[in-house]
């Protein structure tokens, strides 16, 4: 295979794709790309929001592994320094201000356009997907339009699923037509969401609804993505793999938004391998990790891993280990985030590991414990923690990874 391309969808909930059992028909178009995937029923993040998930996308590292967390440490190594030192081109498109050059997220890409240096619309704060798509075809055309280019690897990143959830009208009529809210209503539901007002169930439903209008719009856009492939003649020479960094919360822990929390409707992630050669969808029930995708990625271009990744290769299925999935992360509302030194963050970080269908959760600070079995309770509802024999063994295989960074 030529080329490789990672599509990354900010805040989609794994549940929100028809794929994935939703039965909205929110994301037609990516659902008729698993016939020809790999599809990963137990995709898991290995953090609840952009800075602590990235890492393991883009570095296949664990977000406390190196320290301060703010910005990216000279000591994670990026699939894309991997990539170009080989000889590969690197692009990268985004729009989201936690991962940008500034930070540090820019090494080893030939092109790298985060919008920072763009006006964006006031009240997203956010390039919409078609200003991405333009970007993206643009450079597209220009190095691989005449049909003669060497092979490259490209990330583009859709921010349009996060909040304040403010969807045009055209995508609302496309889902969801009886809804009739203007924006500045939608505006007043946002602030109650960076309130975490979740007493108000029906502005949390009406949160939902216009969530679920996004990720409609942000199938739209890799449709017209993926069409543009096609018509470059780009799309039979390349995998794509498609996920999110993280999911949403609408009140099924007391909550909003997506922060220091590791239940399911965060964690649990989309993760798909297109292969323009398959005939059937291949179904992986292996859990699995997205730090597990940029050695997937090294894999696909003939390359070894270097030793910074410490995730496996997704493919060959056959292959990939049975193991346990691990995350972590602090409280990212606060001023102070990404400082061990100076801020409070560090005393509220949370971990959990999961093995199976077991998924044990450690909040440091309180030193509490939750375990949930996901088979018999998906809603993360029934803390089995004082009544469960596994309880010791899955302590034992996470609390070397707390608070790891004062034991160096």
């Amino acid at each position: 295979m030529k080329n490789v391309i990672l599509i990354t969808l900010d805040a989609i909930r794994k549940d929100a794709l028809g794929c994935y059992g939703n039965t909205k028909n929110l994301t037609p178009f990516i659902d008729s790309m698993q016939n020809k995937s790999v599809v990963f029923t137990k995709g898991q993040s290995i953090g609840p929001y952009t800075q602590a998930s990235f890492p393991g996308i883009l570095t296949s590292s664990y977000y406390l592994e190196y320290g301060k967390p703010a910005g990216l440490s000279p000591q994670r190594t990026l699939i894309s320094e991997v990539l170009q030192k080989s000889g590969i081109i690197t692009a990268a498109f985004h729009s989201n201000p936690f991962i940008t050059e500034d930070l540090g997220w820019n090494r080893g890409w030939d092109v790298f356009y985060d919008s920072m240096d763009e006006e964006e619309e006031p009240e997203l704060a956010y390039m919409r997907g078609n200003v991405i798509n333009d970007r993206v075809q643009n450079w597209l055309k220009s190095y691989a339009g005449s049909g003669d280019y060497n092979r490259f690897f490209l990330w583009l990143h859709y921010m349009d699923a996060h909040e304040p959830y403010m969807p045009s009208r055209q995508y609302i009529e496309m889902v969801d037509p009886s809804l009739d809210i203007l924006p500045h209503e939608m505006n007043s539901l946002f602030q109650a969401l960076l309130k975490r007002d979740v007493p108000d169930l029906e502005k949390v439903a009406l949160l939902r609804r216009l969530y679920d209008v996004h990720v409609r719009e942000v199938d739209t856009y890799v449709q017209e993505f993926w069409d543009y492939l096609k018509k470059l003649g780009i799309l039979e020479d390349t995998t794509i793999i498609i996920t999110s960094d993280h999911g949403d919360e609408f009140n099924e822990h007391g909550g909003l938004s997506h922060d220091d929390k590791m239940y399911s409707e965060l964690i649990d992630i989309p993760l798909l391998i297109y292969e323009p050669s398959r005939t059937r969808a291949e179904i992986c029930d292996k859990l699995v990790s997205n730090i597990d995708i940029p050695p997937t990625i090294t894999y696909l271009f003939g390359l070894n891993p270097p030793p910074a990744f410490e995730g496996t290769s997704l493919l060959p299925v056959a292959d990939h280990p049975d193991k346990g999935v691990f995350g972590e992360a602090v409280y990212q509302r606060s001023p102070h985030r990404g400082d061990y030194e100076r801020g409070p963050d560090m005393n509220r970080d949370i971990y959990y590991y999961r093995e199976n269908d077991l998924k044990v959760i450690y909040r440091a600070n309180l030193d509490s414990w939750e375990l949930y079995d996901l088979k018999e309770d998906p809603k993360e509802s029934n803390n089995l923690i004082a009544g469960t024999l596994h309880a010791e063994a899955l302590k034992s295989r996470l609390m070397p990874r707390v608070r790891r960074w004062q034991k160096k």
